[in-house]
């Protein structure tokens, strides 16, 4: 059984993966002081309430945009689990795919996993947006080839920002407004069409500028938390994968042992 570690600026997801198909997944604020010991306390206990003993685990990978990370989890592979973890992008996990922008080593983990994972799931060109701690469009072409992509503030940043640069707004929950009017009738309701439908137009906009230069026909695919929930008010999506870094990580260990 293959476990990937999936490490973010905000979460680090780990998941089993067992025949084709993800058995379980658990997520732990990310932490770079975390150690492996402690990173081993957590995720023991929740592997033995989902029934699977330590033993059962033959190979893990590990994906991060947090360098500092890396050593804590390959102590808890290799002090706990005997086992010295594919990293990605490196060595036998290296990106099978090539990155035709500037600063190849510039990409980050989380960025290549999904690219590998939505050309293998979904054919021709392809814009995939991910939802995480910043927001990312990347572009892959028909062939497989990354080609870039954008890097925009995540909605949780941009809300951050307002509310710590202003003395009287307040917070407000990350939700599809209560209304469909654009022209708010109160503070909060004025601050969450702005957040909201702002980032919508932003989406759309960055979208069709992205296709326009792309100039062939592109399917858009989405991950992260909030994918769904865009998803209910824009049309721009083709696809919503939740999975895709994870099913990324997965692709590139099946490729190292061929």
């Amino acid at each position: 059984m293959l476990l990937v570690a999936d490490v973010g600026n905000t979460n680090v997801v780990f998941a089993l993966y067992d025949n084709g198909a993800f058995r379980a997944r658990w997520r732990i604020a990310s932490d770079a002081r975390r150690t492996g010991d402690e990173y081993a306390v957590w995720l023991l206990q929740l592997m033995q309430i989902e029934g699977v003993p330590r033993e059962e685990i033959s190979r893990i990978i590990v994906g991060s945009v947090v360098p500092r990370a890396i050593h804590n989890l390959q102590v808890l592979s290799e002090k706990y689990f005997g086992i010295a973890p594919m990293i990605a992008g490196e060595g036998e996990a290296v990106w099978p795919m090539t990155l035709d922008v500037d600063e190849p080593r510039s990409l980050g983990a989380d960025r290549a996993l999904n690219a590998i994972a939505a050309h293998t799931r979904y054919d021709g060109d392809l814009i995939i947006i991910d939802f995480g701690t910043a927001t990312t469009f990347d572009v892959v072409d028909f062939a497989g080839t990354y080609k870039g992509g954008i890097i925009a503030p995540g909605i949780n940043l941009s809300l951050d920002a307002l509310v710590n640069a202003t003395a009287k707004l307040p917070r407000v929950a990350i939700a599809a407004p209560r209304s469909t009017s654009v022209i708010g009738r109160n503070t909060e309701d004025q601050m969450v069409i702005g957040v909201f439908w702002g980032y919508v137009a932003m989406m759309e906009g960055l979208i069709a500028r992205m296709r326009d230069e792309i100039g062939r026909p592109t399917r858009v695919i989405a991950t992260g938390g909030l994918a769904i929930l865009f998803d209910e008010h824009t049309n721009i999506f083709d696809a919503v994968d939740d999975d895709l870094t994870l099913e990324g990580l997965a692709l590139l260990a099946e490729k190292a042992l061929k």
